[in-house]
């Protein structure tokens, strides 16, 4: 009878240590959980480091116009039929709108973060060739030309460095801040203007502005150029149109031209309001190297990591037979969750690929030394150290190649699949 539940565990113990081992992965994917809780937790941190710099400095910029902005009155019916005038607003785009800006970055830091904030001079002009009063169906005669004025929005005023002032053909208007909240913004600067149905307007600004990280431009011309350069070396282009570009390591230069057919507002309406900002673009000036968004996806080939780790060591000591403890696993399983802590702290001041070499160098070195002292083998501690450092090369190459991080992953599978197959037939029942 002892015999017999001698050979029963001797067949069956195999089996059993591989459930304990699979345990043991699962298991460990709770202490994974909470190293992606901890990979939030610090790019909160950072969002939160950025929103309190760029608050005092500038937000995002986004600028919008000019917009001519024409009140007229309409004849109605009231309800018990007495008549009415009413007013209403009418707005024109210019034919011509040409911009020009320069943008200066400035890298400022909030304790260990970076943060992206810059300083631009828009200089911008164009014409109005008529006012499109048949196109509109108004009256001349009703247009109140004396109560018409221009518009200019911008995403935070608080980035405005000096006052606005803007060329009108001959003469100079200063352009307050004012809740306008008419049919193409709720707020922004406003001038009184002079204007005439058959006379051309022409105009011209410069704005200085700080901002972060992003700067748009809204193409409110019939024909819109623009053209954006700055010494930031990263730019990462946006919005609805992409720009002909020059980018080395000294800056960028960027242009752009939009015509009006491939916008969705028109050139001239009135009373309804339109979204003129859904047509913006313009450049990122962002860092480069986001180490959060790197750790987490790195985070999330955890399990295969353990997979793969215990899979060859599981093979080696069976093969070799070698006698190594459930503990034991779970220690290396340990190891190689701190990987991403270790991953995590060194990426916040080196950047992602040195915090890479730096955590796989340790985490395999703690491995092979423990590994080491079990086996009792340097052969069997190099080959183990191998597969490791073979390991994480490529889970790098998969995060570094975004586009074919799903080939390259399921290639690699499939061979690690087949390397473990192969060995695994010298295991003996």
């Amino acid at each position: 009878m002892e015999t017999v539940a001698v050979n029963i565990w001797q067949r069956s113990k195999l089996l059993i240590k591989g459930f304990l081992i699979g345990g043991l992965v699962l298991l460990l994917l709770i202490p994974a959980w909470f190293v992606q809780n901890v990979v939030n937790e610090r790019e909160a941190r950072q969002k939160e480091a950025f929103n309190e710099v760029s608050s005092k400095w500038a937000n995002r910029q986004n600028i919008t116009g000019p917009v001519l902005v024409l009140p007229y009155t309409e004849n109605a019916v009231g309800d018990k039929g007495q008549p009415l005038v009413l007013k209403k607003l009418s707005y024109i785009l210019p034919d011509k709108l040409d911009v020009g800006s320069t943008v200066e970055p400035e890298e400022r830091h909030r304790g260990i973060y970076q943060i992206m904030l810059y300083s631009a001079e828009v200089k911008f002009s164009g014409e109005f060739a008529s006012v499109p009063l048949e196109q509109l169906k108004i009256d001349p005669a009703k247009i109140l030309w004396n109560e018409a004025y221009v518009c200019l929005s911008l995403a935070d005023g608080k980035g405005l460095k000096e006052e606005i002032k803007l060329q009108w053909n001959d003469s100079v208007v200063k352009l307050n801040p004012s809740l306008v909240d008419n049919g193409v913004m709720k707020e922004g600067f406003t001038a009184p203007v002079a204007a005439a149905a058959d006379r051309p307007i022409r105009f011209s600004s410069t704005i200085k502005i700080n901002g972060s990280e992003q700067l748009l431009f809204t193409p409110v011309g019939k024909v819109t150029s623009v053209k954006l350069s700055s010494t930031w070396p990263d730019p990462s282009f946006t919005g609805g149109q992409l720009p002909d570009h020059r980018i080395s390591d000294t800056g960028f230069v960027a242009t752009w031209r939009s015509l009006a057919h491939s916008r969705n507002f028109p050139q001239a309406w009135k009373e309804t309001r339109c979204d003129l900002q859904s047509a913006s673009f313009g450049a990122d000036l962002f860092i480069p190297v986001n180490g959060y968004q790197k750790t987490m996806r790195s985070v999330k080939y955890a399990v295969l990591c353990i997979l793969l780790t215990f899979a060859a060591f599981f093979i080696i000591e069976t093969v070799n037979k070698k006698s190594v403890h459930p503990f034991q696993y779970a220690l290396i399983g340990l190891a190689l969750i701190l990987f991403y802590t270790l991953l995590l702290s060194f990426s916040e001041y080196t950047g992602f690929n040195t915090a890479y070499v730096i955590a796989s160098i340790a985490t395999v070195g703690l491995i092979a030394w423990f590994v080491r002292g079990i086996l009792q083998s340097s052969k069997l501690t190099s080959l183990l150290a191998v597969i490791l450092a073979l390991m994480y090369s490529y889970i790098f190459t998969i995060l570094q190649l975004q586009d074919y991080s799903l080939l390259l992953g399921s290639v690699g599978l499939f061979l690690t699949l087949a390397v473990i197959m192969h060995f695994s037939k010298k295991i003996q029942r």
